[in-house]
């Protein structure tokens, strides 16, 4: 007797999909259908357990740091950490900045849909921006040494109307940056655990908000790398996983070759929600209809937007200008650099195997589901179960609290210096400006949640929201990076082509999206054609704008008045003056030009048009992608876990001998030490060199708890 015809067995679960009456293969349900992987009290476990542990464990490091090293908790070490961060923290601080909720969802999901494009288009899109930001970074060096945000810089050079253009600006990409990581969070948070969507948006935020008003923009740092490593460890594990430890495919040649099966079936994905079905398989607009290609018109879109968007996201937010003023000058370049090429690592080898890991175990999901990046925690459940859910919940966690404690000290900055210190109270102390940066930590904190359940209710989707940022913010990219960079840019040109640039491209955006699809919804809007439109004409009319009326009218600007911007407490640099010469930043900023260039036409032109020749790939070829995804990964993530420890050593290791020395003897000590160093500069050499002896004694007599006397020759 016959069996009767069943869906292929390749398939994820033949529970997903049925024949229908023609033979087709027909999805019945989706993944993440019925009920959540995890149950809610995982999702409660992670939200509040990981936020109370970096709430407390941040704040101690902070404490240690004031107690140990002797860091003064100023308002200007609350919004700028000294201005004294080295090469290593300041990589893992841009990594974990600019590692969104978005860079490990939407990434794998442009992977689902264009194949190996979507990774690389992602990765290399949005890390060009870092790269050429360290331009940037070095000229707020030379020119408005003082600053404490991008504003105030605006205000000193272009006056107060330009000031509340550009500010309003970048309160719009903090507020978008913020709805991005909340949407992406909470859509995961929910699907997996099903913990309430809106209790989620509320509580992630819960913890940042905690640690960073105890320990301001430091402790933004030091959580910042703590998240970096946790996600780079589970991104190693991901990507291991998937190529060489999986049952499920453990290697290039499997997932090449369920790569070419996926395309060549012959079944319908009907959407469980709509019931709207639509032929699976080869890809519309890749060559050969293949995921395996770099030939792909939606992947190259989506890198032309992609690129737009995420200038706006690193120039105009006010948290990346704050990490740049935080830096010591001499790390500042290298910091960005090394950032910018281990950031390319999470979305590039994370959705080049978590994103073609979905293809190819065929996972049943929706484009609704996909949307909201539902893509990665699909394909770790079905390779790891629940263990893959929590590990993909730790991440995602990491990522949407590092990055949003960086949102909250921008908006903070811009509130205190922009809006208290220069209309409000000009003559405020700095007590007074460290009450009002905590109180819009909290402020902006508890917005963060109300934000997210208005998009969630509206329902707005990551995807959506990541693609319209160009659109909104993109014309005020090329007019702030005229600012430091060009001294003929004036102000007219500036106001002028920010706002004509973003009117032009919201009306461009949503006319073509009337013409194509004949009307106007998250849906329509959401699509590549008008997105692309938009993009453009924004960053483009923003810029063309501006160059117009300044070569017009050029201002020839000096930058004298930037670097009159003055602090509002007295800091003295321990920096050598060999940090701040001209000489030194100039060179700094040719060799971040050289570099930031160079690699900028690596990922953005040669690596995709060396690519083309080889059409589909083969499995060599692609075997040869793989083990660039396995490496870059590997290395970057051993870069950025070492270096800042490394380069920390001495703090470190003075932290651990404070911590256990007697903490009243090394107090009697260092008031010793003061009142030594005032009678010597009065004292004749020979009695300077017998004190000098005499402290050491004591300092060691500190340290090991033994009795020392100063040898007799010097005594003599």
């Amino acid at each position: 007797m016959a069996s009767s015809p069943v869906c292929p067995p390749f398939w994820y679960s033949a529970k997903y999909y049925s024949l229908s009456s023609d033979g087709q293969c027909v999805r019945q349900s989706s993944f993440f259908e019925g009920k959540a992987i995890l149950n809610q009290g995982v999702g409660y476990s992670i939200i509040l357990g990981f936020g109370a542990f970096f709430a407390v464990f941040t704040s101690f490091l902070v404490w240690l740091e004031k107690r140990y090293v002797g860091a003064r908790h100023t308002s200007e070490w609350f919004n700028t950490a000294g201005r004294n961060v080295k090469t290593g923290l300041i990589a893992s601080v841009i990594v974990s900045q600019w590692t969104w909720a978005a860079t490990i969802l939407q990434s794998s999901n442009v992977a689902w849909e264009y194949g190996v494009s979507g990774p690389f288009w992602y990765a290399s899109g949005a890390t060009i921006q870092v790269l050429l930001f360290g331009v940037m970074a070095i000229e707020i060096k030379r020119k408005a040494p003082q600053a404490h945000t991008i504003c105030e810089i605006v205000r000193a050079r272009w006056g107060t109307a330009a000031h509340v253009v550009f500010l309003i600006f970048c309160f719009m990409t903090n507020i978008i940056v913020t709805a991005m990581l909340l949407l992406g969070g909470s859509a995961v948070v929910n699907a997996l655990t099903g913990v309430n969507i809106y209790a989620a948006s509320f509580l992630i935020p819960l913890g940042v908000i905690i640690y960073t008003l105890a320990g301001g923009l430091k402790a933004t740092f030091l959580a910042s790398y703590i998240h970096s490593v946790i996600v780079h460890i589970v991104l190693v594990i991901f990507v291991y996983l998937v190529y060489t430890a999986s049952s499920e495919i453990g290697s290039p040649k499997v997932m090449y070759n369920r790569l070419v099966e996926v395309t060549s079936k012959s079944r319908i994905c009907q959407d469980p929600i709509s019931h709207e079905g639509q032929a699976c398989g080869p890809v519309s607009g890749n060559y050969k209809g293949s995921y395996l290609t770099m030939l792909s018109s939606g992947g190259l879109v989506f890198g032309i937007i992609n690129i737009i968007g995420n200038f706006g996201t690193v120039f105009v937010d006010n948290g990346y200008w704050v990490s740049a003023i935080a830096a010591r000058p001499s790390s500042t370049h290298k910091g960005y650099l090394l950032g910018g090429l281990v950031w390319f690592a999470v979305p590039f080898s994370l959705a080049t195997s978590l994103g073609l890991g979905a293809l190819a175990l065929d996972l049943p999901l929706t484009a609704t589901e996909a949307g909201k990046g539902l893509v990665p925690p699909a394909t770790a459940t079905a390779l790891m179960g629940k263990a893959g859910s929590v590990l993909l919940l730790t991440m995602l966690f990491m990522a949407v609290t590092s990055a949003g404690s960086a949102e909250l000290i921008a908006v903070s900055s811009l509130c205190t210096y922009d809006i208290y210190r220069t209309y409000i109270n000009p003559d405020a102390t700095g007590k007074q400006i460290l009450k009002v940066s905590r109180g819009v930590v909290l402020g902006f904190g508890c917005f963060m949640g109300v934000l997210a359940v208005i998009l969630n209710k509206a329902g707005v989707s990551l995807g959506w929201m990541y693609l319209a940022t160009g659109v909104i913010i993109g014309s005020a990219v090329l007019p702030i990076a005229f600012m430091l960079l060009w001294r003929k840019a004036n102000a007219f040109g500036a106001i002028l082509g920010t706002v004509t640039g973003c009117i032009l491209g919201i009306i461009t955006w949503l006319a073509v999206t009337s013409i194509e699809y004949g009307h106007v919804n998250l849906d329509t809007t959401g699509r590549n054609a008008p997105m692309l439109a938009g993009n453009l004409v924004s960053i483009l009319t923003g810029g063309f704008v501006h160059v117009v009326c300044s070569s017009l009218w050029p201002q020839n600007y000096n930058w004298e008045t930037t670097k009159q911007i003055t602090t509002v407490e007295k800091v003295k640099s321990h920096l050598p003056d060999e940090e701040f010469k001209e000489e030194k930043l100039l060179r700094a900023k040719a060799w971040i030009i050289k570099w930031g260039v160079a690699f900028t036409v690596i990922i953005v032109i040669l690596w995709p048009v060396l690519s083309l020749p080889a059409g589909k790939f083969s499995l060599g070829y692609f075997t040869f992608w793989a083990v660039i995804t396995i490496a870059w990964g590997t290395i970057a993530s051993a870069v950025i876990i070492i270096l800042p420890v490394t380069e920390s050593w001495e703090t470190i290791k003075n932290i651990c001998i404070g911590m256990f020395t007697n903490d009243i003897l090394m107090e009697k000590v260092e008031e010793m030490n003061f009142r030594l160093r005032a009678i010597m500069a009065v004292m004749p050499e020979a009695e300077q060199a017998y004190l000098l002896e005499k402290e050491k004694a004591k300092k060691l007599e500190a340290r090991e708890g033994t009795s020392t006397s100063v040898p007799a020759s010097v005594m003599a």
